[in-house]
């Protein structure tokens, strides 16, 4: 796998860690995975965990609100990695692509299987030619988590652009480094331990949006105190102090988009 790639035993780590704790989210399938293909790095630690857990959790309500909403939408997962999402939330669909690298794909064959609202995709988000050939659909649900810091800006408008041209109605949360997060993060940040040193943020969420018909619909926290109440002892305090202050935001965000 590439350095990219294996940035998202991450997020894997952390779900399959809060999972086995019992707190915030319930995913055997992270549980598994992790068992079978995790390994040592040096970023480890109980806030890694708390904080990729959280986001995910966010993510998850966040989809089944929108599936709510749009039952017959198609939900694209870009990046999905690893992810159990689409056997994970608590709300039917009716189409459903996780998409990512052939590798990744290749990887979650292993460990899930399609059916007829499932299909997993190989997809590369800066190779605009892939989003054309996507299904048909008045609504799209795109969960990008995760993905952003990965893409340049213009590459991320231009992926953004595209899907807004092919799909009637867009319905979008991604979370963003700041341009001061993707600076500081070459510094502390567990994807240098699998080798991605250079990452892209974003401080004015209008520059991707440029040229599109979406606007930015909500800014949500990241760490919502409800999830936070979950943690166990004094770990609930400490994580105030340190994940939902300005000094967070002024790193990470989180963004719903939409037209």
């Amino acid at each position: 796998m590439t350095e990219v790639n294996k940035t998202l035993f991450i997020p894997l780590y952390g779900k399959a860690k809060v999972s086995k704790q019992g707190v915030i989210m319930k995913d055997s399938y992270a549980e598994k995975i992790w068992e079978e293909e995790g390994f040592e790095f040096h970023g480890k630690s109980k806030w890694l965990t708390y904080n990729m857990a959280m986001r995910a959790k966010i993510f998850d309500e966040w989809t089944e609100e929108m599936l709510l909403l749009n039952s017959d939408s198609l939900v694209l997962h870009v990046g999905c990695g690893l992810d159990s999402r689409a056997f994970r939330i608590n709300k039917d669909y009716s189409n459903w692509i996780d998409a990512d690298f052939p590798e990744v794909v290749e990887l979650r064959k292993k460990y899930f299987s399609e059916n007829e609202k499932y299909k997993m995709i190989e997809f590369d988000a800066t190779k605009l030619e892939m989003i054309e050939k996507l299904p048909d659909a008045k609504v799209v649900i795109v969960v990008f988590e995760g993905i952003s810091m990965y893409l340049k800006n213009q590459e991320l408008n231009a992926f953004i652009k595209v899907i807004s041209e092919k799909y009637k109605l867009v319905r979008m949360l991604m979370d963003v480094y700041t341009d001061f997060g993707a600076k500081v993060s070459k510094y502390k940040n567990p994807i240098n331990d699998v080798g991605v040193t250079t990452v892209w943020g974003i401080d004015n969420i209008e520059t991707v949006l440029e040229g599109t018909n979406l606007k930015c619909k909500a800014e949500h926290t990241m760490t919502p105190e409800k999830m936070i109440n979950e943690l166990p002892g004094y770990d609930k305090h400490f994580f105030k102090l340190l994940f939902t202050g300005k000094l967070y935001r002024k790193i990470y965000r989180l963004y719903e988009i939409g037209n």
